[in-house]
């Protein structure tokens, strides 16, 4: 799919702000994604990646271009894999939307948790790459890299209900019976926050750029969800996958231990509690109920957006659909964690 902005305006800028630029440019969006629609740029000086706010009316701190600049461009000199960020455009005049221009990360998408076709010891390491940078990201301290101020205090958890709650409700279009019982039982029953770091908010495998010849993660990818916040945020969201039936994305129940290779939910969480150096990790089922109820959210807004006419893809209609199959798991785990 080719660019839907005015091409000759985003060279002329990137001219002019992004060092090194030359010409001439083309674009191409990417497949898939909801939410900030991002293009492949090629130049006379290589490829670029351009991520840009959707068009049209947005809900409230959704889409928060500006923030995943910072983020990048804080963790980048760390050597924490991250693409090299370039500039940001906030001016809405120039392509119709706020933007960011980083570099091409090459290397490997894996789109199926279940890695077909790879040997049973290559998708273990694929996986323990995995849990490493993500321990290795919540190891960085915010403070040392400038992004103090990049949440805000207090629980992460508490903070996350309510903001969610608020999300659902402004582009809420339906009436989910299991959405108001979460929305009552969340905020009474959220867990006590021991630990601070930088949270990316949507860690899971297809987020992540694999080199091409080795399980090493070059580039962690998609950070508009990224607070400072418990870190287990991230972590129950990723062992989210293994209470999730393989559906070609990122669900791997069934199909853990060793004759496919891919490590039980067990030997992750010890390998990240060796790795960031925790006893261990309260029951799960409480983040999970949130991790679902906050996608129920998310697939509300997108709902939302297809109505309004400005979704990004055609897709969208679809993903929006499962808004209520979230909410009834979401309160299956509620229910297992004791509601």
């Amino acid at each position: 799919m080719s660019a839907d902005f005015d091409l000759a305006a985003l060279d002329r800028w990137m001219r002019a702000n992004v060092a090194g630029f030359a010409g001439p440019l083309s674009a191409e969006k990417f497949p898939g994604g909801q939410s900030n629609p991002t293009y492949r740029l090629k130049s006379g000086s290589g490829a670029y990646v351009l991520r840009r706010k959707p068009f049209g009316p947005l809900l409230p701190s959704a889409h928060a271009v500006d923030r995943e600049f910072r983020l990048i461009a804080a963790l980048h000199p760390t050597g924490f894999p991250v693409a090299r960020p370039h500039a940001l455009c906030q001016d809405d005049g120039v392509i119709g939307a706020a933007f960011y221009i980083m570099d091409m990360v090459e290397g490997r998408t894996l789109w199926d948790g279940t890695l077909p076709g790879m040997a049973p010891a290559n998708r273990r390491t694929h996986y323990e790459a995995m849990v490493d940078t993500l321990a290795d990201l919540h190891a960085i301290d915010p403070a040392r890299v400038g992004l103090s101020d990049f949440g805000k205090p207090g629980n992460y958890f508490e903070r996350q209900v309510a903001r969610w709650t608020r999300q659902y409700r402004m582009a809420q279009t339906d009436d989910l019976p299991e959405a108001e019982r979460l929305i009552e039982w969340l905020p009474r029953t959220v867990p006590e926050q021991t630990r601070t770091s930088i949270v990316h908010g949507d860690y899971r495998i297809d987020n992540l750029i694999y080199a091409a010849d080795s399980a090493r993660v070059v580039a962690v990818l998609d950070w508009e969800l990224a607070t400072l916040g418990d870190p287990l945020a991230d972590f129950a969201y990723l062992a989210m996958n293994w209470v999730t039936e393989p559906e070609g994305r990122s669900g791997v129940m069934g199909m853990t231990g060793t004759q496919t290779g891919i490590p039980t939910l067990d030997e992750l969480t010890e390998r990240y509690c060796f790795r960031t150096g925790r006893d261990g990790l309260p029951d799960l089922n409480w983040f999970f109920a949130y991790n679902l109820f906050r996608l129920m959210g998310i697939m509300q807004g997108i709902k939302k957006r297809v109505i309004d006419g400005n979704a990004s893809n055609a897709e969208a209609a679809a993903t929006a659909a499962k808004a209520p199959g979230l909410a009834r798991a979401a309160w299956f785990f509620a229910e297992k964690a004791g509601a």
